[in-house]
């Protein structure tokens, strides 16, 4: 039996500082692009789980995150910013090391991006630095899969309790197939599903994931929308039409919006 419901959101995950410049066209070597003049650049607070429960905490949702940052500016930053969005940090985790970050190139013309990262390992977060209290104490635990460990330790937790957990699902590692298990939700990246499946078509890929799990099954399509399976019906929402400056996050403000739109009842009919 889960606690009685302090929080809409509570969300496991990583967090960056995220240093944008945005490109006229993409680099390439040994072309005209090898050199090029940066036409804009930002630093701007982001990371899988920071950038979903800002899109909660704008919508109105009572958000809380559970992470690791540094001692370094980038982690006051990150700090500052969770606290000025009004998403509860009071349990984040500060380890004597730099904040993980990334460097952004975007096409200024498409909006798409290329990220490179860096995360120091003393960042990862461990399964007893999770607070079992606060796990059950919400309507939805939210988990990424950057730490998965911590992240699968804290689904069953949630999942035991009787709360809906969702899942931000971008990578395959040895550990995915048990995140996948541990989740009620798990939201898939629309690059992962066909390695896992081996179906390159979206709805294929999730009618065979369904053979494995009985909850909802969601895959992001970048322009194209999503796509739900909801026992044996397939959904799908075009996503809107809009003018891309900057593409970085979008997934996660899906999935932010998502669990919003959930928890006040919206979903498959």
């Amino acid at each position: 039996m889960s606690s009685p419901a302090i929080w809409d959101v509570v969300g496991i995950g990583a967090n960056s500082v995220d240093y944008v410049y945005r490109l006229p066209a993409y680099p390439e070597p040994d072309s005209p692009n090898a050199k090029m003049r940066i036409s804009n650049h930002s630093i701007s607070c982001g990371g899988q789980m920071a950038t979903a429960l800002s899109t909660c905490a704008a919508l109105g949702l009572r958000a809380k995150y559970i992470g690791a940052t540094g001692t370094d500016d980038n982690g006051r930053r990150i700090r500052d910013e969770l606290a000025q969005r009004d998403i509860d940090s009071t349990d984040v985790v500060i380890r004597d090391t730099a904040n993980q970050f990334a460097i952004i190139l975007v096409d200024e013309h498409s909006g798409e991006r290329i990220v490179m990262w860096d995360r120091d390992e003393r960042l990862a977060l461990r399964t007893r630095e999770l607070p079992p209290e606060l796990l059950t104490a919400t309507r939805v635990l939210h988990v990424d899969d950057v730490d998965q460990a911590a992240a699968i330790a804290a689904a069953r937790i949630g999942r035991e309790a009787g709360i809906q957990v969702t899942s931000d699902i971008d990578r395959i590692t040895e550990r995915t197939e048990d995140l996948i298990a541990a989740v009620t939700i798990p939201i898939f990246a629309e690059h992962v599903t066909p390695t896992l499946t081996g179906e390159a078509d979206p709805e294929s890929a999730l009618r065979k994931l369904r053979r494995r799990h009985d909850g909802w099954l969601c895959i992001t399509l970048g322009s194209r929308g999503a796509v739900l399976l909801d026992g044996d019906r397939l959904h799908h929402v075009p996503a809107f039409r809009v003018e891309a400056v900057d593409t970085t996050g979008a997934g996660d403000v899906f999935r932010g919006a998502f669990i919003c739109a959930m928890l006040r009842g919206y979903g498959p009919a």
